[in-house]
This record gives structure tokens, sequence and C-alpha cells, in this order.
């Protein structure tokens, strides 16, 4: 779960220092999601059982443990989703994931509250949620999972996009104090809405015929053929 992309964990941190910095990183993603990411240091602090102090000798600064968060959100959610897209066994993690979608209440929360701040963090935070989908997404269509695009890096900006936009729509407006109580009965109940559509949208085309698609692409040249493409050109 720590395993982020810019780790500040020295090799040599002790077992303390690592179980400390961890649980002020989850004090940090909980009281963000609540309060919204002008939370202050002293609520993460005492939500963590430490003192403001520790904080910045782990983070640095307030900069640093939103670095932080971010990675380990990224990280969180590249690991769901290669195991569900890229590996053959995806329906199973699936369905242990539906089963356990409370428990990434506190993850949504902290997305949502990026979404709601934007700027350049948020720009920065979706760029690596793109990288992420291009490389699980080429990960799945190796193992056979995946359909090859002729437009990899644009279908994944399309599909987190589409995610984000979808999860934003569900903010109350003007909604100051997230409820982690509730926020887990929610997930499930948006989850409940979107995965099924979802999936029959991923899994079986709406169009029934392949005419808008090659109506675009006689007009376009700028995508790349796909390997069952490339394969039957003479």
């Amino acid at each position: 779960m720590l395993n982020m992309r810019s780790a500040r964990t020295s090799t040599t941190a002790s077992d303390g220092d690592l179980t400390g910095r961890a649980r002020i990183l989850q004090a940090a993603v909980n009281r963000f999601a609540v309060d919204g990411t002008a939370a202050p240091l002293r609520a993460i602090a005492s939500d963590a059982g430490v003192s403001a102090g520790l904080i910045l000798h782990h983070f640095g600064s307030r900069e640093g443990l939103r670095e932080a968060c971010d990675e380990l959100v990224l990280t969180q959610m590249r690991e769901s989703k290669t195991s569900v897209v890229a590996r053959p066994s995806g329906g199973a993690a699936l369905l242990v994931q539906l089963a356990q979608v409370e428990g990434y209440a506190a993850l949504v929360g902290y997305v949502l509250r990026c979404l709601q701040e934007g700027g350049p963090r948020l720009r920065t935070l979706v760029d690596h949620m793109v990288e992420d989908a291009v490389a699980y997404l080429h990960e799945g269509e190796a193992a056979g999972t995946v359909s090859r695009s002729r437009f990899p890096q644009a279908r994944a900006r399309f599909m987190v996009e589409q995610a984000l936009g979808a999860l934003l729509l569900q903010l109350p407006a003007q909604q100051d104090r997230l409820d982690l109580q509730e926020l887990p009965r929610w997930l499930r109940d948006y989850s409940e809405r979107i995965v099924g559509p979802a999936l029959e949208l991923y899994t079986e085309p709406l169009f029934t015929d392949s005419s808008l698609l090659d109506a675009y692409l006689s007009t376009t040249t700028t995508a790349a053929p796909t390997d069952h493409e490339r394969a039957s050109t003479p």
C-alpha cells in the first residue's frame, strides 16, 4: 500500500517510524475527506495520536503531506484497478472489491475533495491517474483481457475523466463536511447504480455496428491501427 511513486521513507527507518507515518497518512486522508483539503494539521495530528511536529518530521510541510496522500490514493487505486482489469482472474477480484466497497469510502472522499479544490494539484493528480490507466490497460491487452486501442492515451484519459466527472456530480453543492459514517453507505448505493451499466457498456458495444467509428476514422490520420488491423494488412 505504501509503495508510492516518490516514497519519502528511508530504507533505514525503524518500524516505529513506518507505523507512525502510515498512521498519519491514513488520518490525513480521512480528515481531508471529512473537512476538505484546508483541514488544519493539528486536527490530523490529533486524529493520528501524534504531535504536529511529527507530521513535519515525516513529511517536511503541509505540501509534503498532501503529496504523500496523493501517492497513497494513487497506489490504492492502481492496485485495485490492475487486479480487476489486467488479470485473467479479474472477475473474482471485482467481486471481492464490491463486497468490500465501503472500505474505499475515505479514498473516494479524498478524491471528491481534490475535485472540489481544483487547480494545478488536481491536474497533476489526474495526469498520474491517466498514466496508471495507460499502464494497467496495456497490461490487460498483453493478458488478453482488454481490447487494443487505436487511441491508448486518449482512451485512458477519457475513462479517467468520465469516471471523475460522474463522481463529482454526486457531491452536493457547497458541501463543507462529509460524514465518514454516511459515506460508506452512499458509496455502496452509488456502486450498485453504476457498476452494472458501466460493465455492460465496456463489455458489450453500445452500437451494433462500426459505421460511426468507420466514418470518423475515414476523416482522420491521427489514429494508430490496432494489432489486428496491422496483421490483416497485406
